[in-house]
């Protein structure tokens, strides 16, 4: 399905205070969230990795298997924290970019007006 303009234009976020303040939201809620709720599973899982761990040379299976678990999410957890800075810097430099190359574009299509003649 192709969206064209009347159907997409009213849902695109291009203004730049909006894109302000959802590179905003993403550097003061989401990323901190994201870290905070990865501290907390660090947390609990080293807990939990040791309750099940070998005592006495007899543990759990689980302790392994919740320390793999672990790694995984903790991987997951590191490529959306990048992501989300990566869309963050996205969000900021997208205005100057497409400002600079609106004045750009401007500047070149005023030197080259052919009202400057009248």
């Amino acid at each position: 399905m192709v969206i064209g303009p009347a159907q997409g234009q009213q849902d695109l976020a291009s203004s730049p205070a909006r894109k302000r303040a959802a590179a905003r939201a993403i550097e003061n809620h989401i990323e901190p969230d994201t870290r905070r709720s990865g501290e907390w599973a660090d947390e609990n899982t080293g807990a939990a990795v040791r309750a099940f761990d070998a005592k006495d040379g007899h543990g759990w299976v689980t302790s392994t298997s919740l320390k793999k678990a672990h790694k995984a999410w903790e991987d997951q957890v590191k490529a959306l924290m990048n992501r989300l800075s990566s869309e963050k810097v996205s969000l900021r430099a997208t205005t100057a970019l497409l400002q600079g190359t609106d004045f750009g574009v401007g500047a070149h299509v005023r030197t080259s007006s052919s009202l400057d003649r009248y």
